[in-house]
């Protein structure tokens, strides 16, 4: 008999663990949308680096395009920093608002081109357009490293005195751009 209960207990547990692993998935799912539902934007994460200096930078320029991107460049106005990369489809979504920004001269838009082959980021620029006043380059992912990147796209708002106020993770959306972080600028030039 002792036999028999041991054969089946594995088979129990066999049977049981699936059950389990969907409990919990959907328990994860089932917050995560109360938390959307609830009033938290799963694009404002959180970042460790808010109200904290930009991070030490100094990157190289793309081919042809004169500067870098240095933390210098950080501290001289209100400015975004976009990470992005020619692998990035999400970052080709977002382009055109990144275009209309820059149209608009209204506030410095710099890059990172974000673990890229400089080629390869110059080929996208000249296909898609460029919206940025200066853009370094980041091949092994230092500079988005220091930022806390966690994918591309990303958009930092970088006060006057280089102090990161804001950032938004995935494709800036027209919604996102007029209501938060359009505002967000003209708050912090006042």
């Amino acid at each position: 008999m002792d036999d028999i209960q041991e054969k089946r207990s594995p088979r129990r547990w066999t049977a049981i663990l699936p059950v389990v692993i969907v409990a919990l998935l959907v328990g994860a799912f089932a917050k995560r949308l109360m938390d959307v539902e609830g009033g938290q934007d799963p694009q404002q994460v959180q970042s460790v680096l808010l109200d904290t200096p930009v991070p030490d930078i100094d990157l190289p320029p793309l081919p042809d395009r004169g500067a870098g991107l240095t933390t210098a460049d950080l501290k001289r106005d209100v400015s975004l920093v976009n990470v992005w990369g020619s692998w990035c489809v999400a970052c080709l979504s977002e382009h055109p608002l990144l275009m209309d920004v820059a149209e608009q001269n209204d506030i410095p838009l710099h890059g990172i081109a974000w673990r890229d082959e400089p080629s390869a980021s110059v080929r996208w620029l000249a296909r898609n357009g460029d919206p940025y006043d200066l853009i370094g380059q980041d091949p092994v992912s230092e500079a988005a490293i220091a930022f806390g990147v966690t994918g591309a796209p990303e958009t930092f708002v970088v006060d006057a005195d280089g102090i990161i106020r804001y950032k938004h993770i995935g494709p800036i959306t027209p919604d996102a751009w007029s209501n938060t972080i359009a505002p967000l600028v003209e708050q912090l030039r006042q």
